[in-house]
């Protein structure tokens, strides 16, 4: 006969499986949007008012990571209410799923580009092109729980890191225009497939 503690395993165990099986619908328009609305922000005040700081790095992984942190943590901020709102009972399961799929390519973000400031400075050009491939990748691990007009989001990131990369080879410097317009416009982009899906 199986204890109180195998029992309560088992429907932690189920509740998980149903959350894997569930198309995630935490992630809102809005919170999306205007994380890509901080991107162009970002990429226009470090172009106007910061002139030459696209080759003091420093300052720029300071204004990115900043910028990254803040949208984070509205990102993280409406998935926890709509997710509670969306999907009720099994709201912790799903954003525990949901931060599964997402946190290895936040973390490998954050590590590569520690690594890069500290043991390889003369390469952070690469850094630009290589974040965005990372989030791309990230957009494909939560492939199986997001509608699948986000498959062409993730081809977007790739192709923009790797054009990011090629292009900022000659003169090894990285535009502040190369992080904004990507992440801007992909994420617009993903903020109308949620509200479409929304609205449907």
């Amino acid at each position: 006969m199986p204890t109180f503690h195998t029992a309560i395993a088992d429907i932690h165990a189920i509740r998980a499986q149903i959350a894997r099986a569930t198309e995630f619908r935490g992630y809102g328009p809005r919170s999306v949007a205007a994380t890509g609305l901080l991107a162009l922000l970002a990429a226009a005040c470090q172009s106007h008012w910061l002139k030459g700081t696209n080759q003091d790095w420093r300052t720029f992984l300071l204004i990115w990571i900043v910028t990254a942190a803040v949208s984070l943590t509205l990102t993280t901020l409406e998935i926890i209410r709509r997710t509670r709102a969306i999907h009720c009972g099994l709201a912790r399961e799903m954003i525990e799923h949901a931060a599964e799929q997402i946190a290895p390519t936040l973390i490998a973000g954050l590590l590569l580009t520690l690594v890069f400031e500290r043991f390889a400075r003369n390469a952070l050009w690469l850094l630009p092109g290589l974040w965005q491939i990372l989030f791309g990748l990230g957009v494909f691990a939560s492939r199986r729980f997001l509608p699948w007009p986000f498959v062409v989001v993730r081809a977007w990131y790739l192709a923009t890191g790797l054009s990011c990369i090629a292009l900022a080879s000659d003169q090894g410097i990285a535009s502040p225009w190369a992080m904004g317009v990507p992440f801007g416009l992909g994420q617009f982009f993903l903020a109308a497939v949620l509200q479409y899906r929304e609205d449907r």
